[in-house]
């Protein structure tokens, strides 16, 4: 382990991503990076068994997006980068991802913010 990230899970809510969560999840870091292009968020909207074969995608995986687990990707080993554009597809805001991650409702979520009316 990379002695930066010693006692790092101690950390509430701190989810690092380094070589071994990119290897684990490259094939969802692809998939969703597929999804900036048209013809793939078509695949997925329209069949989305085959695009999780066409991204060779696990069982898990595909419940995990199934599931728009937001958390659960990152703890996974998703780049939030990445899930940037499949929240697109399935039209949620960063926002609404933040909400989603931190189990609360986007409502909730934005009377924590010093602009509780930026949505």
């Amino acid at each position: 382990m990379n002695p930066q990230l010693i006692g790092v899970e101690e950390l509430t809510g701190t989810y690092p991503f380094d070589i071994r969560q990119s290897m684990k999840a490259m094939r969802l870091n692809r998939f969703f990076w597929q999804m900036r292009e048209a013809s793939a968020r078509a695949l997925w909207l329209e069949n989305r068994t085959a695009a999780y074969d066409a991204a060779g995608l696990t069982p898990e995986e595909r419940t995990l997006v199934d599931n728009t687990d937001w958390i659960g990707l990152i703890r996974y080993g998703v780049s939030f980068f990445v899930l940037e554009k499949f929240a697109r597809v399935v039209k949620i805001t960063n926002l609404g991802v933040y909400a989603s991650m931190r189990g609360e409702t986007l409502e909730a979520f934005l009377k924590t913010r010093q602009v509780p009316d930026a949505v």
